[in-house]
């Protein structure tokens, strides 16, 4: 690659649901391009196909990108809260620039290089239906390709309605793939693709070539499931006397089973990843080296050593298989390199507000949690103690009374021992206190984890006494003491 040009790339996602996490791998090497070569990364809205797309399509987009903090330099963005357009080659939403397709279109008509349809759909599907009784390939059979002016006047006085076809040449297209090196399309496999619908809309293969030619996009990279309409699109550039952009398609995503990956196995949608509490950096690095990995050595890379390191040709050609458990250990190691106050800020939206005092129950838990959402569970958890059987205080063979009068050590060694400023150092201490007094370590730690935690499952009562405090270690001591009385 030549990183002295500043390359121009861009994301044009159609606003039909959830941002696919394919979408975000597609964006997110766009944007490594672009900020590798300190060129301008661009958003675009594929939206001519007004049918599919979907209320907030468009918002979501902008949201979950920003969400990822993937921000584009030009194009659809948000600007305090509210979508807008910023840049000079708008209307960066396709459905704005019907009069732009609309005039290459007659430019290509005005040439021979596409011509009008006037076919019925009753014909195009007898021709289909034709076709596959006689096993060939589906393509319109140009019957409106030699008709006429006359005839073509008539048609258009009295109103019935026409698509504008590609008029597909002879010959054969090369696709220079930077992924997947060069591919030869030979244009009598070709349709003559409808590039203007009835309603005046462009078709995708229309409206992708003006756009990226008009935004001067330098490459384009999209998923290979366009790979075989690429042929088409350098037919388009040459028609119009324009140099095409590169083109890099990388590979699907794929389920366990190795099929496509979709929404119908599972969670498909980057902004559910979001809101399950994985945070966004550890998604952009999982997202990121599915099919690809900087350097073959690691895992875990920084959104930068992503853009410094990113390199097309690393890009497999095959699909990647998403394995989800690999994110969950990705996000545990994000995890753990984050203090417990950005933590604790990051949790505000799962409902948790946490006061600085309050940070070391999210250093003793985030070890054992996966999510934001599972680490501020078990942090409310801890955070006041629930109902819970007395009898549970009581370690194995051990009775009530012996319980009782561990958590009456405990509490005098707590105490004695004042503030706990250094974890490891308590633990270390109270240790030695305990083989010391010649104490069963089960005896007096189970019955401490349970007073503190009320729960068998916990962080170990070293860490419960580091992040409860003193006071609140003593009183949960005293609540526990008077639960065993009586209790044989």
């Amino acid at each position: 690659m030549d990183t002295c040009m500043k390359e121009r790339t861009r994301f044009a996602p159609s606003p039909t649901g959830l941002l696919h996490i394919g979408g975000v791998r597609t964006a997110l090497y766009a944007y490594f391009l672009a900020k590798q070569t300190g060129g301008d990364f661009l958003l675009r809205i594929e939206d001519t196909d007004q049918a599919r797309s979907v209320d907030q399509g468009v918002e979501n987009i902008v949201h979950t990108l920003q969400r990822l903090n993937i921000q584009p330099d030009e194009g659809v963005v948000s600007k305090n809260g509210h979508v807008t357009e910023v840049g000079e080659y708008g209307p960066y939403q396709q459905s704005k620039r019907l009069t732009v397709y609309a005039q290459y279109a007659q430019q290509l008509l005005a040439n021979g290089h596409a011509y009008r349809c006037f076919c019925s759909r009753e014909r195009m599907d007898q021709i289909r239906k034709e076709q596959q009784q006689n096993k060939e390939q589906p393509k319109y059979d140009r019957h409106c390709l030699h008709a006429s002016d006359a005839e073509i006047e008539a048609q258009l006085t009295a109103n019935v309605p026409y698509v504008i076809r590609l008029h597909v040449p002879e010959g054969k297209s090369i696709i220079h793939d930077v992924i997947r090196g060069d591919i030869t399309f030979d244009h009598r496999e070709m349709d003559d693709q409808v590039l203007m619908k009835t309603d005046g809309f462009p078709t995708y293969h229309m409206a992708v070539v003006v756009d990226d030619h008009l935004m001067e996009i330098t490459t384009v990279i999209r998923g290979e499931e366009w790979l075989s309409s690429t042929p088409k699109h350098l037919i388009l550039y040459k028609m119009f006397g324009w140099q095409a952009p590169r083109f890099a398609h990388v590979p699907l995503l794929l389920n366990a089973d190795r099929s496509k990956l979709s929404k119908r196995q599972g969670d498909v949608g980057a902004e559910q990843y979001l809101d399950k509490g994985y945070l966004a950096e550890a998604l952009v690095n999982f997202i990121a080296t599915l099919g690809f990995n900087p350097t073959g050595d690691r895992e875990v890379y920084s959104k930068q050593e992503l853009i410094d390191l990113f390199d097309l040709k690393k890009v497999n050609k095959g699909g990647a298989v998403v394995n989800f458990e690999k994110l969950d250990w990705m996000n545990k190691q994000y995890m753990q390199t984050m203090s417990g106050e950005e933590l604790s800020r990051r949790m505000h939206a799962f409902g948790l507000v946490l006061t600085p005092d309050q940070y070391r129950f999210v250093d003793i838990e985030k070890a054992r949690a996966t999510t934001l959402k599972d680490l501020a569970d078990h942090v409310r958890a801890l955070l006041s103690l629930p109902d819970y059987d007395p009898t549970l205080l009581v370690w194995k063979k051990s009775d009530a009374h012996d319980a009782r009068e561990m958590l009456k050590a405990a509490a005098g060694y707590v105490k004695a021992y004042g503030d706990i400023n250094i974890l490891a150092e308590f633990e270390l201490s109270m240790k030695e206190w305990i083989k010391t007094e010649g104490l069963q370590t089960g005896n007096i730690l189970w019955p401490m984890r349970i007073a503190l935690s009320g729960r068998e499952v916990s962080p170990s009562p070293f860490e419960l006494v580091y992040a409860l405090g003193t006071e609140e270690t003593l009183h949960r001591f005293e609540v526990a003491i008077r639960s065993l009385e009586g209790t044989r």
